[in-house]
């Protein structure tokens, strides 16, 4: 156990590149670390981390190492939580954040589901339309679709998140229809808002980004898609929301041959809280629930 815990300091120092930031996720001071990483390096007779008065880097030795010991370490925490989870009872308390739609599409069956099954389980659901971190906000789950990341926080991939661009017909009669994505500077676009003014767009040579002006920016993609319905602009939102707008023909979509790169909802838990059984058994049921619902993937 004790080598296992001098890998997963190594780990961390790894990724955070300080010593400090180690010791404060695991919750112990910075000598202990270095004790630890002293050790691992004793046992396998290498240099691991290049120390110097401003930072720590990896040594040759250390960055071949590095995937096979992560790799190692992700399967003995994969065997202990399966012991866990089916030993250990599953309760407690679980504070999640979701943005509005996913939690109103995809999360009251799922949640309903699981609290039936785990009755000693309490949930409170907090719908945020923005990206939050949940090391600093007390969340023990913060699902979304924004691409970030914050240190001490492992993301679960749950499912691809698909957008398209679109506008109603009476729009694109009145200003036309861009042809290609640097003609979106001419037109009123509808944006969300922390995702800002540079949109994206596949193409055969590559990505194109494009800054477009934004004649609303909200954080509700309700609201934008309500703009888009009254013909102020085009939208750019996910596929499974405007689906039935575009099955009727009240929106069209734009561009198609110029794909919006895929987001993917993901489920952002504290690392010091993932081992939790409660917090590790609701992550495998939204993962299962997400793999069999076509509903945001489409």
């Amino acid at each position: 156990m004790d080598t296992i815990l001098n890998i997963k300091a190594f780990l961390l120092v790894a990724e955070t590149g300080s010593l400090t930031a180690a010791a404060r996720q695991l919750g112990v001071v910075p000598s202990v670390i270095t004790k630890r990483i002293n050790r691992l390096e004793d046992q396998m007779r290498v240099r691991l981390l290049q120390r110097s008065t401003r930072r720590i880097t990896l040594t040759p030795d250390g960055e071949m190492r590095l995937p096979r010991l992560r790799a190692a370490v992700g399967q003995l925490d994969s065997i202990f939580r399966e012991s866990e989870l089916s030993s250990a009872e599953i309760e407690g308390h679980l504070r999640i954040k979701s943005p509005t739609t996913i939690a109103i599409v995809s999360l009251g069956e799922v949640l309903t589901n699981f609290q039936l099954a785990h009755p000693k389980v309490s949930i409170e659901l907090v719908m945020l339309d923005r990206s939050v971190n949940p090391v600093e906000e007390g969340f023990d789950i913060a699902i979304g679709a924004l691409p970030t990341s914050y240190p001490g926080v492992i993301d679960e991939p749950l499912s691809a998140y698909p957008r398209v661009l679109c506008a109603a017909p009476a729009y694109l009669a009145r200003y036309g229809e861009p042809s290609h994505p640097r003609d979106l500077v001419q037109h009123d676009c509808l944006t969300f808002a922390t995702t800002g003014l540079s949109w994206g767009f596949e193409s055969r040579r590559g990505l194109i980004n494009i800054e477009i002006k934004a004649r609303l920016s909200a954080n509700d993609s309700q609201l934008l898609l309500r703009a888009a319905l009254a013909g102020m602009g085009i939208a750019r939102l996910a596929a499974h929301i405007v689906r039935p707008a575009l099955s009727s023909g009240q929106l069209v979509r734009i561009l198609p041959d110029y794909p919006v790169p895929e987001f993917w909802i993901k489920a952002l838990v504290p690392r010091n809280r993932a081992e939790r059984p409660a917090v590790r058994s609701l992550i495998e049921a939204l993962k299962a629930h997400f793999a069999l619902s076509p509903t945001l993937a489409s």
